[in-house]
């Protein structure tokens, strides 16, 4: 390998952007796999490409596209996740089916090459410049520094939302700032992975680290490493192999929760769980338990 290529602009760029976007990525996705609501990061993700692509159509900025329809769609997931008579996954899986609907009808309206929207559809890490680093890099800042200053109160809302509410927490507006922290992420990371390939690296390192501790706090350490090492080795064979790199990026990924999976201590604790009479009564609370 030719470590040369370390020294160029873009691939530095990259590099930063793989680590800003994978740590932001991966901390969102702690939220979306304990929640057990999957289909708010597919929704968010359609959403912003579809807004993207809208923007592309109509000439400006995709990013401003990419966050004003995830704004939208947290507006319309936020109530319908909390207060809709359907199970959340049945009416985030309605706004999904639309923004990739909407997604797909402004690519076809769009005139002459779709290159464009290929680019947001596949992501294209090497070409992202100095101004998508800085919003990565604020989104990143938000995120870490939202859930450090906030984590009593988060870990209260994830862990039972109808008793933190109990208690005097603002648990609604916990649950609507997490969805809309989902939007702004992807719309941070929509240009370096792309629209369709970015709820993979939100739910993939947070899926392994899951795998691998009962504690919330270390889930978020393990899924932040975890998408770092997704985009620095997805990054790597990128370059090698002249391939797209928000398909290698999400492969890594993929890999890493399938050895993660493999290797997990909870598959011991579940089998000797089995052999306990009532084991129908015994519950894993402890996902979210700092104690251990």
């Amino acid at each position: 390998m030719d470590f040369s290529i370390f020294g160029y602009q873009f691939m530095q760029n990259a590099i930063i952007s793989t680590f800003l976007g994978g740590i932001a990525c991966a901390v969102i996705g702690v939220f979306v796999v304990l929640m057990h609501m999957p289909f708010i990061g597919v929704a968010m993700s359609h959403a912003a490409f579809a807004g993207a692509l809208l923007g592309v159509w109509l000439g400006f900025d995709p990013l401003i596209g990419a966050f004003g329809l995830s704004l939208v769609a947290a507006i319309v997931i936020g109530p319908l996740a909390d207060r809709g008579e359907l199970s959340p996954d049945t009416s985030l899986g309605v706004i999904f089916s639309l923004m990739l609907g909407v997604a797909f009808l402004f690519m076809g309206l769009m005139p002459g090459t779709k290159a464009g929207a290929l680019e947001l559809l596949w992501g294209s890490i090497l070409t992202n410049t100095r101004g998508d680093i800085i919003l990565l890099a604020i989104v990143a800042v938000v995120v870490v520094g939202l859930i450090v200053i906030f984590y009593k109160e988060i870990q209260a809302t994830v862990f039972n939302r109808g008793i933190a509410l109990s208690v005097g927490l603002p648990a609604t507006i916990i649950l609507y700032g997490i969805i809309f922290l989902t939007g702004a992420t992807v719309t941070a990371s929509l240009r370096s992975i792309g629209g369709l390939l970015i709820f993979s690296l939100i739910l993939n390192p947070a899926a392994a680290a899951y795998q691998l501790t009962y504690s919330m706090k270390k889930m978020f350490i393990l899924a932040a490493v975890f998408g770092v090492v997704s985009g620095w080795v997805g990054l790597i064979f990128s370059y090698l192999f002249n391939i797209p790199s928000g398909a290698t990026i999400v492969i890594t990924s993929s890999l890493i929760f399938l050895v993660a999976a493999i290797f997990s201590p909870k598959r011991k604790v579940k089998g000797w769980k089995g052999m306990l009479p009532g084991r129908e009564k015994i519950e894993t609370e402890s996902e979210i338990n700092d104690d251990r």
